[in-house]
């Protein structure tokens, strides 16, 4: 390759491998391609894990039949046998006569795309009805190939890194979830081993006032411990989309005046506002939407202890309405919002007791099984809004 064309090459390199998006990348690098070298389509083909070629990367018809017929051919024969060669493999049409086909008589130019002693795919360039490619050309081309090779090898790298930090924060979460259920079963456990052995003992006597006490705890932590039973349960079904629904025609307005009304009268504090604008109609499980809303109502009150509730339904259009629930707590740090609806994921340094990270993951299990959307916003100081959209009628 002469000064100009290394010159050129440099180019290629510097801006196609500084870019961070892969597919911009190869845009840069065909577009400064197509400057110096002519060609009607080009094509990268990457192979699968069983040696065979796959269906097209990435494709770009530039030429002068791009609004016509230059898709009848992507060079796939060619790429299949410049990645089977793993070498340059060059075709030219049996006859360079214009007879008005010019699609018919590509001059085509195979390329392997390698890297680190791999061949990741090919890449086929096509000229439609000339002239030949040269010896600059094809240098040209192959430097191209090149780069484009890095580029895939590139994208492999992150998505494999991508993916591996995903398993070890899952493999991070699962192991805070066992110490987590493991202190959370052995706490009302206790509870109701040391209650129950204590009334059990024959050297004491306890008053009527002690004993009903005691009951007390006992029951409340055997609720509590169903709940976190069930709740186990519960994810794994949703996880598995194994819960059964029972859908049928209900009033979201309805379910949440309701679940107001038991919030309010077990904490006497609990101050909400609830806006109604429309009075839709939703095909939902009237059980598991009120789940949904019954863990909002008691993060709030967990999470923003003393703060007021807001509480809206309002249309998003002619078929789905949007349920907003808001504190006016510390709120979620940014860096945590993306993850806090993953099962097992705690946020952590929050105020009162820490929960066992499968609420939030079942509510938004729960709202898609109804073919709806969850999320949340939130700002330091200034509390959180969490969203739900739900089909409606």
């Amino acid at each position: 390759m002469d000064s100009p064309n290394l010159s050129l090459g440099y180019d290629f390199w510097k801006n196609a491998v500084h870019e961070k998006d892969w597919k911009n990348a190869l845009d840069f690098l065909i577009a400064s391609l197509r400057d110096v070298l002519i060609f009607d389509n080009l094509a990268i083909y990457i192979t699968q894990e069983s040696g065979e070629t796959s269906e097209i990367a990435y494709a770009r018809a530039v030429g002068r039949e791009k609004r016509a017929e230059a898709d009848a051919n992507w060079g796939e024969s060619i790429a299949t046998q410049s990645i089977q060669e793993n070498n340059v493999v060059l075709t030219t049409p049996s006859s360079s006569e214009d007879n008005g086909k010019r699609v018919r008589d590509a001059y085509l130019i195979g390329l392997p795309l390698i890297a680190s002693g791999k061949t990741l795919g090919a890449m086929s360039l096509i000229r439609f009805g000339g002239p030949e490619y040269t010896k600059e050309h094809i240098e040209l081309a192959s430097f191209a190939a090149v780069i484009a090779s890095y580029i895939f090898e590139k994208r492999a790298l992150e998505e494999s890194i991508t993916e591996l930090e995903t398993v070890q924060r899952q493999m991070r979460l699962q192991d805070d979830f066992v110490s987590t259920i493991s202190h959370e079963l052995r706490t009302p456990l206790g509870f109701i081993k040391g209650y129950s052995t204590t009334l059990l003992r024959t050297d004491t006597d306890w008053d009527n006032n002690t004993q009903q006490e005691f009951l007390t705890i006992i029951d409340e932590e055997t609720d509590h411990l169903s709940e976190l039973i069930e709740n186990i349960l519960e994810s794994a079904r949703l996880q598995s989309n194994t819960l059964e629904m029972n859908f049928q025609p209900l009033r979201p307005d309805a379910l949440i005046r309701d679940i107001i009304t038991r919030a309010s009268t077990r904490y006497k504090n609990l101050e909400t506002s609830f806006e109604v604008k429309c009075k839709r109609i939703v095909l939902g499980d009237s059980t598991r939407l009120a789940q949904v809303f019954e863990n909002l109502f008691s993060n709030a009150i967990k999470y923003a202890p003393n703060t007021k509730i807001d509480i809206s339904i309002d249309k998003i259009d002619a078929s789905s309405i949007q349920i907003i629930f808001a504190d006016k707590g510390r709120g979620i740090p940014q860096q945590h919002l993306p993850f806090i609806f993953d099962r097992f994921y705690r946020v952590p340094n929050q105020p009162g007791k820490a929960g066992t990270g499968l609420g939030l993951f079942i509510c938004k299990r729960i709202v898609t099984a109804h073919h709806g959307n969850m999320w949340a916003e939130s700002e330091p100081e200034k509390g959180t809004r969490f969203i739900i959209q739900l089909p409606s009628q």
